[in-house]
């Protein structure tokens, strides 16, 4: 079933990419594993999973222990703390979620000290949802400038959440907006920044956002079916 599960999206990504004349190779498949146990992420990697996501630090230790990191990618993808910084470094390979120049600068502190640097994506608030954490859409600039100089991180682009809504038509206008500001803040040349990526898009609503510029679309419900405490 998973290994059919992840045909469709597949099928589905390439789909969505070449409707707007993307290239499909552009767009990379963050399987979520929240909550998943390790026998079932193995059906995902043995099914093609190139880069898994996990929203807690916790919970992906373990994971990360039995599977390793051999052929794959572990990204981070929940809400950090700043007292579990200092756990991510051997864990995960690249942070979507940083929603703060306080954070960026906690994990620059402590990548410095180990002598390192974490690439990482700014997490942007574009819903303007007091209930979501990530920054101003307007802060963006200046937070980037800030951090552009930081040698223990290293920008890599931009990540959001927009509100659930069963039409993915609804989260269209806030992948716009993502887009439009990524783009915006290229175009100021920050040194040391690259914005290549774009971490929009879940399980109800990726194809929409690879046709406005997802480049990373984190998926978990159409991969691995319903999580375990909401079955």
């Amino acid at each position: 079933m998973i290994a059919k599960n992840f045909e469709q999206v597949h099928r589905h990504i390439v789909g969505a990419a070449e409707r707007v004349g993307r290239d499909p190779g552009d767009v990379r498949l963050v399987a979520v594993t929240k909550e998943h146990d390790t026998d079932t992420i193995a059906e995902g990697l043995r099914a093609g999973a190139k880069v898994l996501g996990e929203n807690k630090i916790q919970d992906a230790q373990g994971k990360i222990e039995t599977l390793g990191h051999d052929g794959m990618e572990w990204h981070f993808i929940g809400h950090l703390q700043k007292n579990k910084v200092k756990f991510i470094f051997d864990l995960f390979d690249l942070i979507h979620s940083v929603d703060s120049a306080a954070l960026a600068e906690a994990i620059h502190e402590k990548a410095q000290a180990r002598g390192t640097c974490m690439p990482i994506l700014l997490q942007v608030n574009v819903s303007g949802e007091a209930s979501k954490f990530g920054m101003d859409p307007d802060d963006a600039p200046e937070v980037i400038h800030r951090l552009a100089s930081l040698e223990g991180v290293k920008i890599k682009g931009l990540m959001t959440i927009p509100p659930f809504d069963a039409d993915p038509e609804k989260s269209r206008p806030y992948y716009v907006r993502l887009r439009e500001l990524r783009d915006s803040c290229a175009k100021l040349a920050f040194p040391n920044v690259s914005l290549d990526e774009l971490s929009m898009g879940m399980s109800n609503d990726y194809e929409v956002a690879i046709e406005e510029g997802a480049t990373l679309v984190r998926v978990g419900t159409a991969l691995f079916g319903p999580r375990p405490s909401t079955k």
